[in-house]
């Protein structure tokens, strides 16, 4: 069972070291392996430090162009640690290159004082690996959050994907036993972490992420359309997220392809936009997709919008219908999170945290399985009754409303003081 947030008395928070080793919080989302963890890094570091704690986020560069620092907000500042070719390395890759991240964290605190951060903060198992090193070194705690895992990713495997490798399942093994607290995003990832890592149940606490709820906001679907160049009576059939087989946009075509063999007369309106860039192994067969909807004769109904800035992604949400998520396997799903908060209903696959992101039969439906009859049918179901699309919206906007990302970044500082708190109590045993 997880163990209740409480609310330790400990020392005031000066500074905190963020690694995100992997993917930097600048980088654009949707493509290559940024995602959903890069708005969680950068909503939530920009938060803390508005609460008077500075943040360093460590990440490793990957361009000769990007300075040594960049201050991403007040009091929010990116170090890029050099660490293998600039370019063209993958994820897959990065192990190899964990010696050179840990070697540059560890010598940017060496010029600083003793004592310069307070705790780590590492997202995904690579950065655990370097805070795990740092932690030692430093003597600070350190609060790890997953984001996936490869257990759970192994277990939920799109066909055709390949699976997460033994370096990773050890690695996650490692940090699960070497952190001070383990953030998961859903109690369904608690769970996971404490049945599958063996992690200590009592360090192990929930904070759901969040929206910028003044930015992801409902607005006029028929201006949205005209700004987008879709047709005011179009269905928009939404996807965003990185293109890979996790992710599963293909359901999403061969739904659509299901839906005009019932519905012919629909073509004319039936839009699928895929909103996103190739990642991780949907990079083998970048163009994948455009060949499935090519074989399956619908090309002229699908539209492959590259990775946008958040006012565009906005208006993209503002302008859909339906917003579609079929992963195979989601920590969270953040994308059904900003989609509800535009007042959009979301077909999401019942997986990982996703029950906990939309609420079936409120804000969304929740779908068994990934067979594409069964996606359009309840796309169909929704799309074609109005009075049911316009209840999942109202339900959107309201179970949102609960997942700000200030509520995220209340609960991370209470797992932060009481990560102080308990190392403090280890020392003066």
């Amino acid at each position: 069972m997880v163990t209740n947030f409480s609310s330790p008395q400990s020392a005031e928070i000066r500074r905190i070291a963020i690694l995100s080793v992997h993917t930097s919080p600048l980088h654009q989302p949707g493509t290559g392996d940024s995602g959903g963890m890069n708005v969680y890094v950068a909503e939530t570091a920009k938060r803390i430090a508005a609460r008077g704690i500075e943040v360093e986020i460590f990440t490793r560069a990957t361009s000769l162009t990007e300075p040594e620092t960049t201050q991403l907000a007040n009091g929010v500042l990116v170090r890029h640690i050099p660490a293998g070719p600039f370019e063209g390395l993958r994820k897959e890759d990065l192990p190899a290159q964990l010696c050179a991240v840990t070697a540059g964290v560890l010598r940017a605190e060496a010029a600083k004082n003793e004592g310069f951060y307070d705790l780590i903060h590492s997202h995904y198992w690579l950065s655990g690996q370097v805070g795990w090193i740092a932690q030692e070194r430093w003597g600070v705690p350190l609060v790890h959050t997953m984001h996936t895992m490869a257990r759970v990713k192994n277990l939920t495997l799109a066909k055709g994907d390949s699976p997460e490798p033994a370096i990773r399942e050890i690695g996650e093994e490692q940090v699960v036993e070497a952190a001070d607290r383990l953030v998961a995003n859903t109690h369904a990832e608690a769970k996971e972490l404490i049945e599958l890592y063996h992690a200590d149940p009592k360090r192990v606490r929930v904070v759901h992420p969040g929206v910028d709820l003044e930015k992801f906001i409902p607005g006029d679907q028929t201006q949205a359309r005209k700004d987008l160049g879709v047709a005011a009576d179009a269905i928009v059939l939404l996807f965003v997220g990185r293109i890979q087989p996790l992710k599963a946009p293909d359901v999403l075509i061969k739904a659509a392809a299901e839906i005009l063999k019932h519905s012919p007369q629909l073509r004319s309106r039936l839009l699928v936009t895929i909103c996103g860039g190739p990642s991780g192994s949907g990079l083998d067969h970048p163009d994948s997709l455009v060949e499935l909807a090519t074989s399956l004769g619908i090309i002229d109904i699908v539209k492959f919008v590259p990775p946008t800035n958040r006012a565009e992604l906005v208006k993209w949400y503002q302008a859909a219908t339906l917003c579609v998520v079929p992963s195979y396997s989601e920590s969270f799903g953040l994308v059904a999170i900003e989609a509800q908060a535009c007042g959009i209903p979301v077909v999401a696959a019942r997986v990982g945290g996703l029950p906990t992101a939309v609420r079936d039969g409120i804000s969304g439906v929740l779908i068994d399985g990934h067979d594409e009859k069964v996606w359009a049918k309840e796309i169909l179901r929704v799309t074609s009754d109005d009075n049911l699309q316009s209840r999942l919206a109202v339900g959107a906007i309201d179970h949102a409303s609960h997942f700000g990302w200030e509520d995220t970044t209340e609960k991370l500082i209470a797992v932060y003081n009481e990560a102080i708190a308990s190392a403090q109590a280890r020392i003066s045993i």
